[in-house]
């Protein structure tokens, strides 16, 4: 099987949510690096 951006969005999703529900603290970091990954692949450095 091969895993894609497609694939591993939702699983960075799912991961995210449960951590956030054991430690609410992380939230802040959380989107804080999904928003730095978002912007970095929206400008095409990481392909």
């Amino acid at each position: 099987m091969v895993i894609g951006i497609t694939h591993l969005q939702p699983i960075v999703a799912i991961a995210a949510g449960i951590l956030i529900l054991i430690i609410p603290r992380l939230l802040n970091i959380i989107v804080a690096i999904y928003l730095i990954f978002v912007g970095v692949m929206g400008l095409g450095l990481i392909r």
